[in-house]
């Protein structure tokens, strides 16, 4: 406009010669354009004012969704500033309609000297007010009914200002739907209000759906609070839906707005929920057929634009809108076991939870490879390690034979030994018994002398039972019994036993034993077995040998937590070139041995959880070393003393 000025203004100039008649004309023009500027300018400012009347008021459902987005696509799409003023229809509640003059007066009052450019009323109460009362509501100014069903307009009524953006139920449709999801549904319960509104549509309801009442029993429950209909709900029987179709006054005469009734509802309700608007949808309905808000909306905005704009309502004719495609809540299909193939064609399903599979498909195929090949190396170390174990087993079992066929050679060289150990008792009982048959044939028997005859054969035959059960003990074939053994005590009856055997290569045996208790676990005749072996092979190891004495000392002591047993002799000693073989099986130091006594000794005592080891003496001799765990929870430990037994 000030280019236009300017421009206009330095043609003046130029033209300051030109004659009076078109110096005034250009004047004239300048003006008028400027004038006409300036009221552009001042009705461009101007808001355009429109009059939104809600049904009920402005909380109740469905108008606040229709409503709120409504007001935001208005403000979005208008090339015009709008100046939206809002009110509600309380009256709607009841059907005393003495209330609805005076409030038309206080809006006629209200907006009488500046009404509105366009006034939109929001569902069948609002728009049924409007209509009744539009003569003294601005009849000149455009009227836009709209989230209205198409029964509930008055189209006899309408003038050539007024136009409509409405909807049509369909309730065969509706209830088909539920029959569909739901094939066993025997129960259609409908909550439904009892304001005017709501009893005109309970007629058309039920009118409607007459054909299907020999398919399925429909009740309603607005003949009753709604706060019955909760505790009727929560009891439904099996095969049963709710149909919601509005819920704003009950017959108790309370008034539910917002989305407080349907939320209830669903809290105790043992059946799917079902309605007819999606501004319900989005929590407590199962879904189906519904009237899209977005849809119905922008028709209505495209129509209020055209009416802001000055187009005639007249020649505005819109038909009713149907119901959007089908959706359906995924939640609600989960929580009532409804299969997705029962949906209808094209029905889109919103709020599906991804699953772990769906985000994580490639990460899961990966892992589940991973474990896969971590299963079957499992797999295999379990067979590997059953077929160890099976070994194990039946080297063990061998080893035990060879252990047990050990202590019959071993018994064997102690034969002679075990023989005089025999004798000794044996000849002393059979003296003893000649002696009491002496005393018997006396004319006058001496009672204290047969006593003590008879306590000495059996005291004799107690020791020669001893000797018997020890070796009996050496030789039987038994199972490995694992108890608590006291290694001193073990390390006495070996040596006890060899006492003889000890005798007869002139070697004498002797201890020095812990003064503390040495507790192992372990299987006794075996841990003796391995000392007898270690005695014997240091005897047949001084046998020939030129040494200043001739001893054999069993020593058990505490060493770092473990026990210790060592047998130590004064022999010539081991070659240190043999020591790290002296444990293989089939190795000998001796001329007629079968180099097994030493493996097999080894054998027992790892498997008792231990070592055994060999070295030589300072001083001359051998010493062989068994280590075993302690059989207490709490052990004492102690240094290991210097030993020399030579």
């Amino acid at each position: 406009m000030f280019l236009l000025m300017k421009r206009v203004f330095s043609k003046s100039r130029i033209g300051s010669k030109a004659p009076l008649r078109v110096r005034i004309w250009r004047a004239g023009l300048l003006l008028a354009v400027l004038a006409a500027s300036l009221i552009c300018s001042a009705l461009a400012a101007e808001p355009k004012r429109i009059l939104v009347l809600h049904s009920f008021g402005k909380d109740f459902r469905p108008w606040r969704e229709y409503a709120t987005h409504l007001r935001s696509e208005l403000i979005e799409k208008s090339p015009w500033p709008l100046d939206i003023i809002e009110y509600s229809l309380v009256s709607a509640r009841s059907s005393n309609e003495n209330s609805e003059g005076p409030f038309a007066v206080y809006l006629r009052a209200l907006f009488e000297s500046h009404p509105p450019d366009l006034i939109i009323g929001i569902g069948a109460p609002a728009a049924g007010f409007v209509q009744r009362q539009r003569e003294h509501l601005f009849k000149t100014t455009p009227l836009l009914l709209t989230a209205i069903e198409a029964r509930r307009v008055q189209y006899s009524g309408l003038t050539q200002n007024d136009t409509v953006v409405a909807v049509h139920h369909d309730f065969v449709v509706l209830f088909e739907n539920i029959l569909r999801v739901l094939p066993n549904t025997k129960n259609i319960v409908v909550v439904n209000g009892v304001s005017p509104n709501e009893r005109f549509w309970k007629e058309e309801i039920t009118r409607e759906t007459g054909p299907l009442q020999s398919r399925v029993e429909i009740t309603w429950t607005d003949y009753q609070s709604f706060e019955d209909t909760l505790k009727y709900a929560a009891g439904l029987p099996p095969n049963s839906a709710i149909f919601l179709f509005q819920m704003q006054l009950d017959s108790a005469g309370v008034v539910h707005e917002g989305d407080t009734a349907l939320r209830r509802l669903y809290a105790v309700a043992n059946a799917p929920i079902f309605s007819t608007d999606e501004a319900f949808f989005g929590r407590e309905l199962v879904g189906g057929p519904m009237h899209s808000v977005a849809v119905n909306n922008a028709r209505a905005v495209a129509v209020a634009v055209r009416l802001l704009g000055g187009e005639s309502a007249a020649n505005i004719k819109l038909p009713p809108s149907n119901f959007a495609p089908p959706k359906f809540d995924w939640r609600e299909l989960v929580r009532w076991h409804i299969s997705e193939s029962l949906l209808p064609p094209g029905s889109e399903v919103h709020f599906r939870v991804a699953t772990v599979w769906d985000q994580y498909r490639w990460q899961i195929i990966l892992v589940m490879a991973v474990l896969l090949a971590q299963a079957a190396i499992i797999a295999r170390l379990f067979y590997e390690q059953r077929r160890r174990r099976k070994a194990e087993i039946e080297s063990r079992q061998r080893m035990a034979e060879l252990a047990h066929m050990n202590r019959y050679a071993t018994a064997g060289e102690l034969s002679a030994s075990i023989a005089h150990e025999l004798n000794q008792p044996l000849g002393a009982i059979r003296n003893n018994a000649e002696v009491a048959k002496i005393l018997l044939s006396a004319p006058s028997p001496n009672l204290d002398d047969m006593k003590e005859v008879v306590a000495e054969i059996i005291r004799d035959d107690e020791r020669a039972s001893e000797v018997i059960t020890t070796l009996r003990r050496l030789l039987t074939k038994t199972e490995v019994k694992i108890q608590d053994i006291d290694l001193s005590e073990t390390v006495q009856d070996a040596f006890k036993f060899l006492s003889v055997q000890a005798r007869s290569h002139d070697v004498v045996l002797s201890t020095a034993l812990s003064p503390e208790t040495v507790r192992v676990k372990g299987d006794r005749i075996q841990l003796q077995q391995v000392i007898l072996n270690l005695v014997v092979n240091a005897m047949d190891a001084m046998a020939g040998a030129r040494t200043p004495e001739r001893k054999i000392i069993g020593i058990t002591m505490l060493v770092n937590g473990s026990a210790e047993l060592s047998i130590a002799d004064c022999g010539p000693g081991i070659p240190s070139d043999k020591i790290p073989h002296l444990f293989e099986p089939f190795f000998t130091t001796k001329q007629h041995g079968m180099g097994m006594g030493l493996s097999i000794a080894r054998t027992i005592v790892e498997a008792h959880g231990g070592r055994i080891w060999a070295e030589n003496q300072t001083g001359g001799g051998a010493i062989f070393r068994l280590s075993l765990p302690r059989a207490e929870a709490h052990q004492k430990l102690t240094t290991r003393s210097a030993f020399r037994s030579c």
